[in-house]
């Protein structure tokens, strides 16, 4: 792993100038970059919400996905294009009222593809909401 400078203004700027508009308008804060991890919050909406008043399911993998690429790009101390190759997701327990937050982590980091788990939670890590797996292919 590059112990490259890859901090939360980085991460602000990586995701404005290179994410889709609609990722952007999750209005995602980043609480942590590290050294092939990171933590990133997404406010809590109602525009999120699925009937019941629970977080959706689309909303929670769009995050996970997406902490994954920051993850990574911690771990190389850049952003390079990168492709998911394989997201596996376990819902865990409903989650509503609270901002979501994930937390990924690359497990086993490689030249060309980079595997991780996101861990997704609302108050507290102990009690997740939902585990990701995932793999992603460097292009």
């Amino acid at each position: 792993m590059n112990n490259a400078t890859f901090d939360v203004a980085t991460a602000n700027r990586i995701l404005k100038e290179n994410f889709a508009p609609w990722i952007q308008e999750m209005d995602i804060h980043f609480d942590l970059i590290a050294n092939g991890s990171a933590t990133l919050r997404v406010p809590q909406s109602e525009r999120f919400n699925r009937v019941g008043g629970t977080i959706c399911g689309q909303a929670i993998m769009t995050l996970a996905d997406t902490a994954m690429v920051f993850a990574i790009s911690s771990a190389l101390g850049e952003f390079v294009p990168m492709t998911t190759v394989s997201q596996s997701t376990s819902f865990l327990r409903p989650a509503s009222d609270a901002d979501l937050i994930a937390h990924a982590r690359i497990i086993k980091p490689g030249r060309t593809l980079m595997y991780g788990e996101v861990s997704l939670y609302t108050q507290s890590p102990e009690k997740p909401v939902s585990h990701v797996t995932s793999t992603y292919m460097l292009v």
